[in-house]
C-alpha cells in the first residue's frame, strides 16, 4: 500500500498529480540525462566572508501563515509541508506479516536519520493505528523491518510500490524487484538498492489532530539499524563512507515530484578560535540580549 500519503481515500482530494494527461506532459520533456554524473562545483560564492549574509539576497516579502486558520483543510498544511522540506530522503521499506504469509514493500516520504549510536530512523505513517497500512501493520507485529535506499537505477519500479493495492497484496511482483535474504531480520531487503539497512522496532508514538481533537492521523516510528548492506562498488575498503556517484540517491520533492544529486560542493565547517585570530572576525563575536545582538 501507498505509505508515503496520506490516506488513500483522499487521493482525489489531495490532488497529488498536477497533469491530467501525465504521459502527453512527460514526452514534452528532455529526455534523462544520463550523461550528467556526480561531481564537484565551487560553493556559490566562493568569495563569501564571515558576517556577509545570503550570498544572494532577496527583497521579496513575507507571507504568515496559520496552520490552523479557520476554514483552512489539513491537506494544505500537508502539501506545504512536502513541498517546503526539501529534499527529502525517501524511505523504501520491506516487512512481512507476523504468520509469515504476506510481504509487503512500500515508499516513504515521512522518513530520516537521528541518531549513529545507536543507530536510529524515523518512520511517519499516516492516519492511526485503528486503520493502519501493511507497513505498519507488520512492523508493529513483527517488530522488524528493512530500510532500502532508493537510487535512480530502480526508480521508477520503487515508485509504483505506492500502488493503492488492497490488503494482503504484496507489491514485489507489481515492481519487478528482488529479494535478498536479510541476516537478521526476517522480510527480504532489496536486491537491487545500494544500501540497506536491516532494522528492529524501537518504539511507536501515535498523534492526534490538532483540527479535530480525538481523530488520530499519524503514528511515529524508531528503529534501529541492526545490519547494513552495502554494494561492493559502493563502499571503500573501511567500510566507511559509501560513494555518491554509486548510490545515485533520489529525493522527494512536493506533489508527485523527485530530485537527483549529481552535483555537490564542499564547506569546511569553521572552527571559533582559529576564525576569530582574524580581527574583522572577532568583532563578529558579540552576545545577545533577549535574542538581540548588541
Amino acid at each position: 500500500m501507498a505509505d508515503s500519503a496520506p490516506k488513500l481515500d483522499a487521493e482525489a482530494a489531495i490532488k497529488r498529480n498536477p497533469h491530467p494527461d501525465f504521459k502527453k506532459v512527460e514526452a514534452s520533456r528532455p529526455p534523462f540525462d544520463h550523461s550528467n554524473q556526480w561531481h564537484y562545483v565551487q560553493t556559490p560564492k566562493p568569495t563569501w566572508k564571515p558576517g556577509e549574509g545570503a550570498n544572494n539576497p532577496s527583497a521579496q516579502k513575507h507571507r504568515e501563515i496559520d496552520p490552523y486558520a479557520e476554514g483552512r483543510p489539513a491537506v494544505h498544511n500537508y502539501k506545504l509541508l512536502i513541498s517546503g522540506i526539501v529534499p527529502r530522503p525517501v524511505g523504501f521499506v520491506s516487512t512481512i506479516s507476523d504468520d509469515g504469509k504476506t510481504t509487503n514493500l512500500a515508499p516513504f516520504s515521512y522518513f530520516n536519520l537521528i541518531s549513529h549510536d545507536p543507530p536510529l530512523f524515523i518512520l511517519g505513517f499516516s492516519g492511526g493505528y485503528n486503520r493502519p497500512k501493511d507497513t505498519l501493520s507488520n512492523l508493529v507485529a513483527t517488530k522488524e523491518c528493512v530500510l532500502n535506499i532508493i537510487s535512480e537505477d530502480y526508480i521508477e519500479a520503487a515508485n509504483y510500490c505506492s500502488i493503492n493495492a488492497p490488503a494482503g497484496i504484496s507489491e514485489w511482483s507489481f515492481s519487478g524487484l528482488h529479494p535478498a535474504k536479510s541476516s537478521v531480520v526476517k522480510p527480504d531487503r532489496v536486491q537491487e538498492a545500494v544500501f540497506s539497512i536491516e532494522a528492529k522496532l524501537v518504539e511507536t508514538r501515535e498523534w492526534e489532530s490538532r483540527m479535530t481533537p480525538g481523530k488520530k492521523t499519524g503514528v511515529l516510528g524508531i528503529v534501529e539499524g541492526v545490519r547494513f548492506w552495502v554494494r561492493e562498488d559502493a563502499i571503500d575498503e573501511e567500510g566507511v563512507l559509501i560513494d555518491p556517484a554509486v548510490l545515485k540517491p533520489i529525493s522527494r520533492l512536493g506533489g508527485i515530484t523527485f530530485g537527483r544529486t549529481t552535483e555537490a560542493f564542499e564547506l569546511p565547517r569553521p572552527d571559533f578560535d582559529a576564525a576569530t585570530k582574524d580581527p574583522e572576525v572577532a568583532k563578529l563575536a558579540k552576545p545577545k540580549v533577549d535574542g538581540q545582538l548588541q
